[in-house]
Protein backbone atom coordinates (compact mmCIF):
# COMPACT_ATOMS: atom_id res chain seq x y z
CA UNK A 1 0.00 0.00 0.00
CA UNK A 2 1.29 2.90 -1.14
CA UNK A 3 1.05 6.53 1.25
CA UNK A 4 0.77 10.07 0.29
CA UNK A 5 3.71 12.00 1.31
CA UNK A 6 1.01 14.47 3.19
CA UNK A 7 0.05 11.39 5.01
CA UNK A 8 3.66 11.31 6.92
CA UNK A 9 4.65 12.89 9.74
CA UNK A 10 5.30 16.10 10.01
CA UNK A 11 8.31 16.83 12.80
CA UNK A 12 9.63 20.67 13.50
CA UNK A 13 13.19 20.95 13.04
CA UNK A 14 13.91 20.28 16.98
CA UNK A 15 11.44 17.42 16.46
CA UNK A 16 13.37 15.46 13.90
CA UNK A 17 16.56 17.16 15.71
CA UNK A 18 15.55 14.39 18.92
CA UNK A 19 14.15 11.43 16.71
CA UNK A 20 17.74 11.89 14.83
CA UNK A 21 19.70 12.53 17.69
CA UNK A 22 18.21 10.25 21.29
CA UNK A 23 19.77 10.83 24.15
CA UNK A 24 22.95 8.67 24.98
CA UNK A 25 22.36 5.75 27.85
CA UNK A 26 19.22 4.40 26.56
CA UNK A 27 18.58 0.83 26.67
CA UNK A 28 16.04 -1.67 26.03
CA UNK A 29 14.48 -0.81 29.48
CA UNK A 30 13.69 2.52 28.41
CA UNK A 31 11.94 1.74 25.60
CA UNK A 32 9.60 -0.61 28.05
CA UNK A 33 9.26 2.69 30.15
CA UNK A 34 8.60 4.58 26.83
CA UNK A 35 6.14 2.47 25.45
CA UNK A 36 4.19 2.76 28.41
CA UNK A 37 4.44 6.77 28.88
CA UNK A 38 3.58 6.93 25.25
CA UNK A 39 0.01 4.31 25.79
CA UNK A 40 -1.16 6.78 29.10
CA UNK A 41 0.85 4.74 31.65
CA UNK A 42 1.08 7.12 35.15
CA UNK A 43 1.93 4.17 37.45
CA UNK A 44 3.69 0.76 37.81
CA UNK A 45 3.53 -2.17 40.41
CA UNK A 46 6.22 -4.56 40.44
CA UNK A 47 9.22 -5.99 42.47
CA UNK A 48 12.92 -5.87 40.59
CA UNK A 49 14.72 -8.84 40.03
CA UNK A 50 18.44 -9.58 38.56
CA UNK A 51 17.38 -10.02 34.44
CA UNK A 52 14.67 -6.81 35.38
CA UNK A 53 17.06 -4.77 35.97
CA UNK A 54 17.30 -2.78 32.74
CA UNK A 55 13.52 -1.70 33.60
CA UNK A 56 13.80 -0.87 36.84
CA UNK A 57 16.93 1.41 36.11
CA UNK A 58 14.94 3.13 33.18
CA UNK A 59 11.77 4.00 35.67
CA UNK A 60 14.65 6.70 37.30
CA UNK A 61 14.21 8.67 33.84
CA UNK A 62 10.25 8.26 33.77
CA UNK A 63 7.88 9.69 34.50
CA UNK A 64 5.85 6.95 36.18
CA UNK A 65 5.03 6.54 39.96
CA UNK A 66 6.08 3.13 40.92
CA UNK A 67 4.74 1.35 43.54
CA UNK A 68 7.14 -1.58 44.81
CA UNK A 69 5.57 -4.58 46.78
CA UNK A 70 6.85 -7.18 48.69
CA UNK A 71 6.04 -10.41 47.07
CA UNK A 72 5.23 -10.57 43.19
CA UNK A 73 2.18 -12.03 44.28
CA UNK A 74 0.49 -9.38 46.30
CA UNK A 75 2.25 -6.77 43.57
CA UNK A 76 -0.38 -8.98 41.22
CA UNK A 77 -3.09 -8.07 43.55
CA UNK A 78 -2.48 -4.38 43.50
CA UNK A 79 -2.19 -3.80 39.84
CA UNK A 80 -5.87 -5.79 39.56
CA UNK A 81 -7.55 -3.59 41.66
CA UNK A 82 -5.72 -0.50 40.07
CA UNK A 83 -7.24 -2.07 36.83
CA UNK A 84 -10.78 -2.54 38.29
CA UNK A 85 -10.73 0.86 40.03
CA UNK A 86 -9.40 3.04 37.24
CA UNK A 87 -10.61 0.72 33.96
CA UNK A 88 -7.23 1.60 33.02
CA UNK A 89 -4.09 -0.94 32.01
CA UNK A 90 -2.35 -1.69 35.35
CA UNK A 91 1.27 -2.30 34.32
CA UNK A 92 3.30 -5.04 36.34
CA UNK A 93 6.86 -5.32 35.91
CA UNK A 94 8.61 -8.96 37.31
CA UNK A 95 11.89 -10.72 36.92
CA UNK A 96 12.66 -13.98 35.76
CA UNK A 97 11.48 -17.64 36.69
CA UNK A 98 10.37 -17.80 40.54
CA UNK A 99 8.96 -13.54 40.77
CA UNK A 100 7.35 -14.54 37.39
CA UNK A 101 5.61 -17.82 38.58
CA UNK A 102 4.83 -15.93 41.73
CA UNK A 103 2.47 -13.94 40.30
CA UNK A 104 0.36 -16.36 38.83
CA UNK A 105 -2.19 -16.83 41.79
CA UNK A 106 -2.30 -12.97 41.13
CA UNK A 107 -3.00 -13.11 37.52
CA UNK A 108 -5.41 -16.07 37.99
CA UNK A 109 -7.80 -13.74 40.00
CA UNK A 110 -7.26 -11.00 37.56
CA UNK A 111 -8.56 -13.24 34.89
CA UNK A 112 -11.35 -14.66 36.47
CA UNK A 113 -12.43 -10.87 37.41
CA UNK A 114 -11.53 -9.57 34.13
CA UNK A 115 -8.91 -6.91 35.10
CA UNK A 116 -6.57 -5.48 32.71
CA UNK A 117 -3.19 -6.56 33.86
CA UNK A 118 0.30 -5.81 31.46
CA UNK A 119 2.52 -8.03 33.48
CA UNK A 120 6.37 -7.60 31.22
CA UNK A 121 8.61 -9.71 32.85
CA UNK A 122 12.25 -10.51 32.30
CA UNK A 123 14.12 -13.76 30.40
CA UNK A 124 17.57 -15.46 30.59
CA UNK A 125 19.62 -14.12 28.11
CA UNK A 126 18.55 -15.00 24.48
CA UNK A 127 21.15 -17.22 24.26
CA UNK A 128 19.60 -19.50 27.13
CA UNK A 129 16.09 -19.64 25.05
CA UNK A 130 14.95 -22.10 23.10
CA UNK A 131 14.95 -25.24 25.93
CA UNK A 132 18.28 -26.23 26.53
CA UNK A 133 19.73 -26.35 29.91
CA UNK A 134 21.80 -24.02 29.99
CA UNK A 135 21.97 -23.66 33.94
CA UNK A 136 21.37 -19.75 34.05
CA UNK A 137 20.05 -18.30 37.15
CA UNK A 138 16.11 -18.63 37.42
CA UNK A 139 16.03 -20.85 34.06
CA UNK A 140 12.38 -22.70 32.81
CA UNK A 141 12.02 -24.92 30.02
CA UNK A 142 9.53 -22.79 28.56
CA UNK A 143 8.61 -19.92 30.67
CA UNK A 144 5.91 -18.73 28.79
CA UNK A 145 3.88 -22.18 29.24
CA UNK A 146 3.58 -21.28 32.76
CA UNK A 147 1.03 -18.62 32.13
CA UNK A 148 -0.59 -19.49 28.93
CA UNK A 149 -3.13 -21.02 30.51
CA UNK A 150 -3.69 -18.28 32.06
CA UNK A 151 -3.98 -15.24 30.42
CA UNK A 152 -5.52 -13.49 27.42
CA UNK A 153 -2.05 -13.50 25.19
CA UNK A 154 1.28 -13.96 25.36
CA UNK A 155 3.77 -11.33 23.59
CA UNK A 156 7.69 -12.49 23.16
CA UNK A 157 10.47 -10.08 22.46
CA UNK A 158 13.91 -10.94 20.87
CA UNK A 159 15.12 -7.66 19.84
CA UNK A 160 14.90 -4.32 21.17
CA UNK A 161 12.76 -3.01 17.91
CA UNK A 162 10.06 -5.33 18.33
CA UNK A 163 10.02 -3.85 22.27
CA UNK A 164 7.17 -0.76 21.56
CA UNK A 165 4.77 -2.94 19.55
CA UNK A 166 4.67 -5.78 21.85
CA UNK A 167 3.70 -3.46 24.24
CA UNK A 168 1.35 -1.51 22.66
CA UNK A 169 -0.20 -5.69 21.22
CA UNK A 170 -0.33 -6.38 24.58
CA UNK A 171 -2.38 -3.49 25.99
CA UNK A 172 -4.67 -3.22 23.00
CA UNK A 173 -5.60 -6.97 24.40
CA UNK A 174 -5.90 -6.11 28.02
CA UNK A 175 -8.45 -3.45 27.11
CA UNK A 176 -10.47 -5.72 24.90
CA UNK A 177 -13.36 -6.79 25.96
CA UNK A 178 -13.44 -8.84 28.60
CA UNK A 179 -10.62 -7.07 29.72
CA UNK A 180 -7.81 -9.24 31.27
CA UNK A 181 -4.17 -10.04 32.14
CA UNK A 182 -1.41 -10.05 29.56
CA UNK A 183 2.30 -10.79 29.18
CA UNK A 184 5.26 -9.85 27.63
CA UNK A 185 8.44 -11.26 28.48
CA UNK A 186 12.17 -9.61 27.10
CA UNK A 187 15.11 -11.43 27.81
CA UNK A 188 17.90 -9.82 30.41
CA UNK A 189 20.51 -8.68 27.28
CA UNK A 190 17.90 -7.12 25.20
CA UNK A 191 16.70 -5.08 28.24
CA UNK A 192 20.28 -4.21 29.14
CA UNK A 193 21.60 -3.38 25.53
CA UNK A 194 22.20 0.10 24.62
CA UNK A 195 20.20 1.31 21.84
CA UNK A 196 20.73 4.22 19.42
CA UNK A 197 16.46 4.01 17.82
CA UNK A 198 14.34 7.19 18.52
CA UNK A 199 12.89 7.96 22.18
CA UNK A 200 9.14 6.23 21.72
CA UNK A 201 6.02 9.06 21.31
CA UNK A 202 2.66 8.48 21.81
CA UNK A 203 1.26 5.33 20.68
CA UNK A 204 -2.12 4.34 19.75
CA UNK A 205 -3.61 0.89 21.35
CA UNK A 206 -7.03 1.88 21.13
CA UNK A 207 -9.55 -1.65 21.85
CA UNK A 208 -12.20 -2.57 18.87
CA UNK A 209 -15.38 -2.05 20.89
CA UNK A 210 -17.76 -5.03 20.48
CA UNK A 211 -21.43 -4.53 19.60
CA UNK A 212 -24.28 -6.48 19.54
CA UNK A 213 -25.68 -7.83 16.35
CA UNK A 214 -28.56 -6.02 15.41
CA UNK A 215 -31.38 -8.85 14.64
CA UNK A 216 -30.30 -9.83 18.22
CA UNK A 217 -31.07 -6.64 20.18
CA UNK A 218 -34.60 -7.05 18.23
CA UNK A 219 -35.41 -10.31 19.40
CA UNK A 220 -34.03 -10.05 22.76
CA UNK A 221 -36.78 -6.73 22.71
CA UNK A 222 -39.27 -8.44 21.54
CA UNK A 223 -38.95 -11.18 24.66
CA UNK A 224 -38.15 -8.44 27.17
CA UNK A 225 -41.52 -6.43 25.77
CA UNK A 226 -43.62 -9.90 25.72
CA UNK A 227 -42.90 -11.19 28.91
CA UNK A 228 -44.98 -11.66 32.18
CA UNK A 229 -42.23 -11.80 34.77
CA UNK A 230 -39.28 -11.03 33.37
CA UNK A 231 -36.12 -10.88 35.49
CA UNK A 232 -32.40 -9.33 35.51
CA UNK A 233 -29.31 -10.95 36.48
CA UNK A 234 -26.82 -8.40 36.66
CA UNK A 235 -23.15 -9.58 36.86
CA UNK A 236 -19.49 -7.73 37.04
CA UNK A 237 -19.67 -7.05 33.17
CA UNK A 238 -22.30 -3.70 34.47
CA UNK A 239 -19.92 -2.74 36.33
CA UNK A 240 -16.61 -3.15 34.33
CA UNK A 241 -18.34 -1.59 31.53
CA UNK A 242 -19.65 1.62 33.54
CA UNK A 243 -23.19 0.29 32.62
CA UNK A 244 -25.59 0.72 35.86
CA UNK A 245 -27.14 3.42 34.33
CA UNK A 246 -28.24 2.18 31.60
CA UNK A 247 -29.13 -1.19 34.06
CA UNK A 248 -31.34 0.87 35.64
CA UNK A 249 -33.37 3.03 33.24
CA UNK A 250 -33.97 -0.63 31.38
CA UNK A 251 -35.51 -2.19 34.68
CA UNK A 252 -37.66 0.74 35.52
CA UNK A 253 -38.79 0.75 31.69
CA UNK A 254 -39.69 -2.79 31.82
CA UNK A 255 -40.86 -3.02 35.75
CA UNK A 256 -38.09 -6.41 35.85
CA UNK A 257 -36.93 -7.65 39.10
CA UNK A 258 -33.07 -6.99 39.43
CA UNK A 259 -30.53 -9.17 41.49
CA UNK A 260 -26.64 -8.67 41.30
CA UNK A 261 -24.13 -11.57 41.42
CA UNK A 262 -21.42 -10.84 43.95
CA UNK A 263 -18.90 -9.63 41.45
CA UNK A 264 -21.65 -7.22 40.07
CA UNK A 265 -22.31 -5.71 43.90
CA UNK A 266 -23.33 -2.01 43.38
CA UNK A 267 -24.26 -2.43 39.65
CA UNK A 268 -28.22 -1.87 40.78
CA UNK A 269 -29.56 0.43 44.01
CA UNK A 270 -29.43 -1.69 46.95
CA UNK A 271 -32.73 -0.07 48.30
CA UNK A 272 -34.65 0.17 44.79
CA UNK A 273 -38.31 -1.08 44.73
CA UNK A 274 -36.94 -3.67 42.03
CA UNK A 275 -33.98 -4.60 44.03
CA UNK A 276 -33.28 -8.12 44.76
CA UNK A 277 -30.30 -6.89 46.34
CA UNK A 278 -27.76 -10.02 46.24
CA UNK A 279 -29.25 -13.21 47.86
CA UNK A 280 -28.16 -15.76 44.89
CA UNK A 281 -27.00 -18.40 47.75
CA UNK A 282 -30.64 -18.00 48.75
CA UNK A 283 -33.19 -20.96 47.76
CA UNK A 284 -35.71 -17.93 47.85
CA UNK A 285 -34.02 -16.17 45.24
CA UNK A 286 -33.39 -19.34 43.03
CA UNK A 287 -36.58 -20.02 43.17
CA UNK A 288 -37.95 -16.56 42.25
CA UNK A 289 -34.95 -16.49 38.88
CA UNK A 290 -36.55 -20.12 37.62
CA UNK A 291 -40.09 -18.97 37.75
CA UNK A 292 -39.25 -15.70 35.38
CA UNK A 293 -40.53 -16.47 31.66
CA UNK A 294 -37.81 -14.00 30.36
CA UNK A 295 -34.36 -14.21 32.16
CA UNK A 296 -31.90 -11.07 30.93
CA UNK A 297 -28.23 -12.10 32.61
CA UNK A 298 -25.76 -9.06 31.92
CA UNK A 299 -21.98 -9.47 32.58
CA UNK A 300 -22.44 -12.74 34.11
CA UNK A 301 -21.15 -16.32 33.07
CA UNK A 302 -23.58 -17.53 35.74
CA UNK A 303 -20.71 -19.67 37.25
CA UNK A 304 -21.29 -21.76 40.42
CA UNK A 305 -21.73 -18.75 42.76
CA UNK A 306 -23.84 -16.79 40.62
CA UNK A 307 -25.96 -20.25 40.09
CA UNK A 308 -26.88 -21.34 43.59
CA UNK A 309 -23.87 -24.02 43.08
CA UNK A 310 -25.36 -25.11 39.92
CA UNK A 311 -28.97 -25.93 41.58
CA UNK A 312 -30.44 -22.85 39.53
CA UNK A 313 -32.58 -24.45 36.59
CA UNK A 314 -34.37 -21.56 34.79
CA UNK A 315 -37.57 -22.72 33.31
CA UNK A 316 -38.12 -19.30 30.88
CA UNK A 317 -36.56 -18.26 28.04
CA UNK A 318 -32.47 -17.01 28.90
CA UNK A 319 -31.30 -13.83 27.22
CA UNK A 320 -27.69 -13.64 28.09
CA UNK A 321 -25.49 -10.51 27.40
CA UNK A 322 -21.42 -11.40 28.09
CA UNK A 323 -18.11 -9.92 26.28
CA UNK A 324 -16.64 -13.24 27.32
CA UNK A 325 -17.32 -15.54 24.28
CA UNK A 326 -16.08 -18.41 26.54
CA UNK A 327 -18.81 -17.96 28.79
CA UNK A 328 -21.65 -17.40 26.40
CA UNK A 329 -24.40 -20.50 27.03
CA UNK A 330 -21.43 -21.95 29.02
CA UNK A 331 -23.99 -23.09 31.58
CA UNK A 332 -27.30 -22.63 30.34
CA UNK A 333 -29.16 -22.45 26.72
CA UNK A 334 -29.69 -18.73 25.78
CA UNK A 335 -30.31 -16.27 23.20
CA UNK A 336 -26.63 -14.98 23.76
CA UNK A 337 -25.57 -11.84 22.39
CA UNK A 338 -21.69 -11.53 22.56
CA UNK A 339 -21.12 -7.96 23.80
CA UNK A 340 -19.86 -5.36 25.87
CA UNK A 341 -22.38 -4.58 28.56
CA UNK A 342 -23.18 -0.83 28.01
CA UNK A 343 -23.52 -1.10 24.19
CA UNK A 344 -25.81 -4.28 24.53
CA UNK A 345 -27.77 -2.34 26.91
CA UNK A 346 -27.89 1.14 25.45
CA UNK A 347 -29.43 -0.72 22.37
CA UNK A 348 -31.99 -2.61 24.18
CA UNK A 349 -32.82 0.41 26.12
CA UNK A 350 -34.11 1.78 23.30
CA UNK A 351 -35.73 -1.65 21.27
CA UNK A 352 -37.61 -2.37 24.15
CA UNK A 353 -40.91 -1.47 24.47
CA UNK A 354 -42.37 0.38 27.76
CA UNK A 355 -44.03 -2.31 29.96
CA UNK A 356 -46.15 -1.86 33.56
CA UNK A 357 -46.31 -4.33 35.99
CA UNK A 358 -47.95 -2.78 39.21
CA UNK A 359 -46.83 -6.19 41.29
CA UNK A 360 -43.36 -6.12 39.81
CA UNK A 361 -42.24 -4.62 43.66
CA UNK A 362 -44.55 -6.30 45.81
CA UNK A 363 -43.49 -9.94 44.43
CA UNK A 364 -39.47 -8.56 45.45
CA UNK A 365 -40.65 -7.35 48.66
CA UNK A 366 -42.37 -11.00 49.41
CA UNK A 367 -38.48 -12.88 48.42
CA UNK A 368 -36.64 -10.22 50.11
CA UNK A 369 -39.08 -11.05 53.53
CA UNK A 370 -38.40 -14.90 53.19
CA UNK A 371 -34.91 -14.18 53.07
CA UNK A 372 -35.01 -12.14 55.95
CA UNK A 373 -37.27 -14.94 57.87
CA UNK A 374 -34.57 -17.87 57.18
CA UNK A 375 -31.80 -15.54 58.10
CA UNK A 376 -33.13 -14.05 61.23
CA UNK A 377 -34.19 -18.04 62.86
CA UNK A 378 -30.57 -19.03 62.82
CA UNK A 379 -29.48 -16.24 65.21
CA UNK A 380 -26.90 -14.60 63.49
CA UNK A 381 -27.05 -11.12 65.44
CA UNK A 382 -23.27 -11.18 65.90
CA UNK A 383 -22.84 -11.44 62.25
CA UNK A 384 -25.38 -8.92 61.31
CA UNK A 385 -24.33 -6.37 63.35
CA UNK A 386 -20.35 -6.27 62.42
CA UNK A 387 -21.64 -6.13 59.03
CA UNK A 388 -23.78 -2.95 59.87
CA UNK A 389 -20.92 -1.60 61.79
CA UNK A 390 -18.64 -1.66 58.71
CA UNK A 391 -21.13 -0.33 56.45
CA UNK A 392 -21.92 2.50 59.11
CA UNK A 393 -17.86 3.23 59.27
CA UNK A 394 -17.36 2.90 55.77
CA UNK A 395 -17.94 6.34 53.17
CA UNK A 396 -19.86 5.46 50.18
CA UNK A 397 -17.59 6.72 47.90
CA UNK A 398 -14.51 4.82 49.71
CA UNK A 399 -13.90 1.33 47.89
CA UNK A 400 -13.14 -1.82 49.89
CA UNK A 401 -11.70 -5.15 49.20
CA UNK A 402 -12.63 -8.40 50.44
CA UNK A 403 -10.47 -11.26 51.32
CA UNK A 404 -12.14 -14.90 51.19
CA UNK A 405 -13.06 -15.23 54.54
CA UNK A 406 -16.23 -15.53 56.35
CA UNK A 407 -17.55 -11.63 56.93
CA UNK A 408 -16.53 -11.25 52.71
CA UNK A 409 -19.08 -14.02 52.15
CA UNK A 410 -21.54 -12.88 54.16
CA UNK A 411 -20.41 -9.12 52.70
CA UNK A 412 -21.54 -11.12 49.20
CA UNK A 413 -25.06 -11.59 49.99
CA UNK A 414 -25.90 -9.00 52.17
CA UNK A 415 -23.66 -5.64 51.97
CA UNK A 416 -24.74 -2.87 50.19
CA UNK A 417 -22.09 -1.30 47.85
CA UNK A 418 -24.25 2.03 47.38
CA UNK A 419 -21.97 2.80 44.34
CA UNK A 420 -21.06 0.61 41.28
CA UNK A 421 -17.27 -0.25 41.50
CA UNK A 422 -16.39 0.19 45.06
CA UNK A 423 -17.14 -3.50 46.51
CA UNK A 424 -14.19 -5.86 44.64
CA UNK A 425 -13.29 -9.37 46.63
CA UNK A 426 -11.15 -12.50 45.51
CA UNK A 427 -14.31 -14.42 44.26
CA UNK A 428 -13.35 -15.19 40.83
CA UNK A 429 -10.48 -17.08 41.67
CA UNK A 430 -10.68 -17.61 44.92
CA UNK A 431 -7.23 -17.35 46.28
CA UNK A 432 -6.21 -16.42 49.92
CA UNK A 433 -4.39 -12.77 50.19
CA UNK A 434 -6.02 -10.72 47.56
CA UNK A 435 -7.45 -7.93 50.04
CA UNK A 436 -4.63 -5.95 51.61
CA UNK A 437 -2.35 -6.06 48.67
CA UNK A 438 -5.52 -4.71 46.61
CA UNK A 439 -6.28 -2.38 48.75
CA UNK A 440 -3.09 -0.47 48.16
CA UNK A 441 -3.55 -0.62 44.69
CA UNK A 442 -6.58 1.03 45.02
CA UNK A 443 -5.31 3.75 47.40
CA UNK A 444 -2.22 4.42 44.70
CA UNK A 445 -4.71 5.17 41.79
CA UNK A 446 -6.81 7.37 44.24
CA UNK A 447 -5.10 8.71 47.03
CA UNK A 448 -7.92 11.06 47.50
CA UNK A 449 -10.07 8.15 49.12
CA UNK A 450 -9.76 6.02 52.13
CA UNK A 451 -9.73 2.03 50.83
CA UNK A 452 -11.14 -0.71 53.53
CA UNK A 453 -9.33 -3.99 53.79
CA UNK A 454 -11.18 -6.74 55.36
CA UNK A 455 -9.22 -10.19 56.16
CA UNK A 456 -9.55 -12.88 57.96
CA UNK A 457 -6.46 -13.90 60.25
CA UNK A 458 -5.24 -16.73 57.78
CA UNK A 459 -5.77 -14.33 54.25
CA UNK A 460 -3.93 -11.95 57.13
CA UNK A 461 -0.60 -13.99 57.24
CA UNK A 462 -0.19 -14.10 52.95
CA UNK A 463 -0.33 -10.34 53.09
CA UNK A 464 1.20 -8.96 56.38
CA UNK A 465 4.76 -7.45 54.34
CA UNK A 466 2.60 -5.17 52.62
CA UNK A 467 2.00 -3.24 55.86
CA UNK A 468 5.80 -1.92 55.02
CA UNK A 469 4.49 -0.87 51.67
CA UNK A 470 1.86 0.99 53.34
CA UNK A 471 3.94 2.63 55.39
CA UNK A 472 6.81 3.21 53.18
CA UNK A 473 3.93 4.97 50.44
CA UNK A 474 2.03 6.58 53.48
CA UNK A 475 -1.41 5.29 51.26
CA UNK A 476 -4.57 6.29 53.30
CA UNK A 477 -5.80 2.74 53.82
CA UNK A 478 -7.62 0.71 56.54
CA UNK A 479 -6.95 -2.86 57.49
CA UNK A 480 -9.83 -4.78 59.22
CA UNK A 481 -8.90 -8.02 60.57
CA UNK A 482 -11.12 -10.36 61.58
CA UNK A 483 -9.38 -13.03 63.78
CA UNK A 484 -10.93 -16.19 64.84
CA UNK A 485 -7.75 -18.42 65.03
CA UNK A 486 -7.74 -20.08 62.14
CA UNK A 487 -9.61 -20.54 58.68
CA UNK A 488 -12.26 -20.14 59.78
CA UNK A 489 -14.35 -21.24 56.55
CA UNK A 490 -12.96 -24.29 56.26
CA UNK A 491 -13.08 -25.45 59.94
CA UNK A 492 -17.20 -24.85 59.18
CA UNK A 493 -16.52 -26.92 56.35
CA UNK A 494 -15.04 -29.68 57.50
CA UNK A 495 -17.04 -29.99 60.76
CA UNK A 496 -19.98 -30.16 58.55
CA UNK A 497 -18.32 -32.78 56.18
CA UNK A 498 -16.21 -35.27 58.77
CA UNK A 499 -17.65 -34.07 62.22
CA UNK A 500 -14.62 -32.09 63.18
CA UNK A 501 -11.69 -30.21 61.20
CA UNK A 502 -8.29 -30.43 60.34
CA UNK A 503 -5.23 -28.38 59.58
CA UNK A 504 -7.32 -25.49 60.34
CA UNK A 505 -6.14 -24.06 63.35
CA UNK A 506 -3.21 -20.98 63.20
CA UNK A 507 -1.18 -19.74 65.70
CA UNK A 508 -1.01 -16.21 64.78
CA UNK A 509 1.07 -12.63 66.15
CA UNK A 510 0.01 -10.28 67.78
CA UNK A 511 -1.52 -8.13 65.12
CA UNK A 512 -1.63 -5.08 66.95
CA UNK A 513 2.04 -5.26 67.98
CA UNK A 514 2.89 -6.53 64.69
CA UNK A 515 1.03 -3.42 62.86
CA UNK A 516 2.95 -1.37 65.29
CA UNK A 517 6.14 -2.78 64.54
CA UNK A 518 5.99 -1.60 60.85
CA UNK A 519 5.41 2.20 62.19
CA UNK A 520 1.49 1.41 61.59
CA UNK A 521 -1.13 2.15 64.36
CA UNK A 522 -3.27 -0.65 65.47
CA UNK A 523 -6.19 -0.70 67.66
CA UNK A 524 -7.70 -3.92 68.76
CA UNK A 525 -11.68 -3.35 69.07
CA UNK A 526 -14.76 -5.09 69.56
CA UNK A 527 -18.32 -5.45 67.76
CA UNK A 528 -19.85 -3.09 69.77
CA UNK A 529 -16.69 -0.53 69.49
CA UNK A 530 -16.01 -1.88 65.44
CA UNK A 531 -18.12 0.99 63.59
CA UNK A 532 -16.39 3.82 65.84
CA UNK A 533 -12.79 2.48 65.56
CA UNK A 534 -13.22 1.59 62.10
CA UNK A 535 -14.52 5.03 61.99
CA UNK A 536 -11.78 6.87 63.13
CA UNK A 537 -9.00 4.61 61.14
CA UNK A 538 -10.47 5.47 58.17
CA UNK A 539 -10.85 9.11 58.76
CA UNK A 540 -7.10 9.44 59.73
CA UNK A 541 -3.91 9.71 57.70
CA UNK A 542 -1.86 6.97 56.12
CA UNK A 543 -2.13 3.05 56.66
CA UNK A 544 -4.11 1.99 60.17
CA UNK A 545 -5.08 -1.73 60.98
CA UNK A 546 -8.44 -2.39 63.52
CA UNK A 547 -7.98 -6.05 64.93
CA UNK A 548 -11.31 -8.15 65.64
CA UNK A 549 -11.26 -10.84 67.64
CA UNK A 550 -14.00 -12.56 66.78
CA UNK A 551 -15.68 -16.20 65.68
CA UNK A 552 -18.27 -15.29 62.68
CA UNK A 553 -20.26 -18.05 61.85
CA UNK A 554 -21.74 -18.77 58.30
CA UNK A 555 -25.70 -18.69 57.35
CA UNK A 556 -27.12 -22.55 56.56
CA UNK A 557 -26.48 -23.08 52.82
CA UNK A 558 -29.38 -24.06 50.95
CA UNK A 559 -27.95 -25.71 47.86
CA UNK A 560 -27.11 -29.09 49.83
Amino acid sequence: MSHDHDDRPQLTAAQAAAVLNPPAGRNGGDLVVESLQGLGATTVFGLPGQHALGMFDALRRSSLSYVGLRVENNAGFAADAYGRITGEVAPLLLSTGPGALTSLAALQEAAAASAPVLAISSQIPTAGLGGGRHGYLHELRDQQASVRDIVKSVHTVRTASQIPSAVAAAWESALTAPHGPVWVEIPQDVLLAETTLPVVSAMDATPRELYPRPELTIAAAHLLSNAERPVIIAGGGVVRSDASGKLLALAEKIDAPVVTTFGGKGAFPWEHPLSLRSWLEDRHTTDFLEDADVLLVVGSGLGELSSNYHTFRPRGRVIQIEADAGKLESNHPALGIHSDAREALADLLEAVERREDAGAAERVRTVLEKVRVRIEAQELTLEQQVLAAVREALPDAAPSFWDMTILAYWAWSAFDARRPNTMHSAQGAGGLGYAFPAAVGAAAADPTKPVLAVSGDGGAMYSIAELATARQYDLPLTWLIVDDGGYGILREYMTGAFGEATATELSRPDFVALAESFGVPAVRTTPESLAADLGKALAAPGPSVVVLPALLRMFEPTHL
